[in-house]
């Protein structure tokens, strides 16, 4: 193979679906669109459409009458991370209603030491789950990961999610959107489908 072909993903390899959802079909789950990622040492770019895309998201999920469960990482008092003060509460525009469990974690797999799974089953989900918030390349993939290893179908929602560029550890830096494409790049070679915006997976 030479240096410039592109390889077949694993998921063609061992002939996984790769066809989008409906999401008349599958349950959401909302990452960490906490205000932690909207400002300060934690913001990351692209926020606000991101946010702005989960919020129609939930309000198509919602329309639909479709199951939604909201994650939040609690990094404890004092850090951005901390769900008892402003900066780690859920933004406004996509916050929990009523009714909508709310699920805290600790790591970035939603599913490690949480109810997350028993919390899906108790909402009667299926194997089809829509994932979006922040951050692409952390929260969201290895939720994604842990969703598949469990034996769900998940499906990323690109343009509701975003990252940071970061310190690249061989020298520079790595740009938030080609850190971005890689993460969703990961996903889609294993663990889940990449839908590109919210549209694609409505009716």
């Amino acid at each position: 193979m030479s240096m410039n072909a592109v390889s077949s993903t694993l998921r063609e390899v061992i002939g996984l679906d790769d066809r989008l959802p409906r999401l008349a079909d599958a349950t959401v789950i909302m990452i960490d669109f906490q205000n932690t990622y909207l400002r300060g040492v934690m913001a990351v770019d692209g926020a606000a459409k991101a946010l702005a895309a989960g919020a129609r998201l939930l309000t198509a999920a919602r329309e639909s009458g479709r199951p939604v469960v909201h994650i939040v990482n609690d990094g404890g008092p004092d850090t951005p991370y901390d769900i008892r003060a402003e900066i780690g509460a859920i933004s406004d525009p996509v916050a929990p209603q009523a009714g909508e469990p709310v699920v805290v974690k600790q790591f970035p797999n939603a599913f490690h030491g949480t109810d997350l799974e028993q919390t899906l089953k108790e909402l009667g989900a299926g194997q089809e789950l829509v994932l979006a918030g922040f951050m692409t390349h952390m929260c969201v993939s290895y939720t994604a990961q842990g969703a598949f290893d469990l034996g769900y179908r998940p499906t990323v929602v690109a343009e509701a999610t975003a990252t940071r560029s970061l310190p690249n550890p061989l020298g520079g830096a790595l740009a938030s959107a080609a850190l971005q494409n890689a993460a969703l790049t990961t996903i889609a070679d294993l663990f889940g489908v990449v839908a590109p915006t919210v549209d694609d997976i409505l009716p």
